[in-house]
């Protein structure tokens, strides 16, 4: 068994904050988000796990295919089964921080894009099957 204890705020606030992953296990993976400007935001997307965002800081709408959005501020969760679309974009005025949860290991987790329906590849990896390169900060 894995325990592991970080401070999330402690790690949006360094000058080269970026998405690292907490914890990669068989049944589970946790990762820390960050969307450092405002607007910035991914493409709509799903996946084939289920997941859950909590945000710590900053403001996260939640945009839906259907023209539907959520906002979420801090100590609010967005919930997410597996197959269902969605874009998170930072709507506040600062840094959007997120801990992230995925219900499988990163490398059994497939993105798939809404606008093609084709999986998306992150940006270094080789092949869609190939896990994230990872950044854990234990404290």
């Amino acid at each position: 068994m894995s325990v592991k204890v970080v401070d999330l705020m402690e790690m949006a606030h360094q000058p080269d904050a970026r998405r690292a992953v907490l914890m990669n296990g068989p049944e589970m993976n946790a990762f820390f988000h960050i969307y450092a400007r405002p607007g910035q935001k991914d493409e709509m997307h799903c996946h084939n796990v289920g997941g859950t965002f909590y945000v710590i800081e900053g403001e996260c709408t939640m945009h839906f295919p259907e023209g539907e959005a959520a906002v979420l501020k801090p100590g609010m969760a967005g919930l997410i089964e597996p197959g269902s679309f969605y874009q998170l974009e930072n709507s506040g005025d600062g840094p959007m921080v997120l801990l992230g949860h995925h219900t499988l290991a990163s490398q059994k987790e497939k993105t798939i894009l809404y606008e093609t329906r084709s999986e998306m590849v992150r940006p270094g990896l080789r092949t869609a099957t190939e896990p994230p390169k990872r950044l854990t900060i234990t404290i």
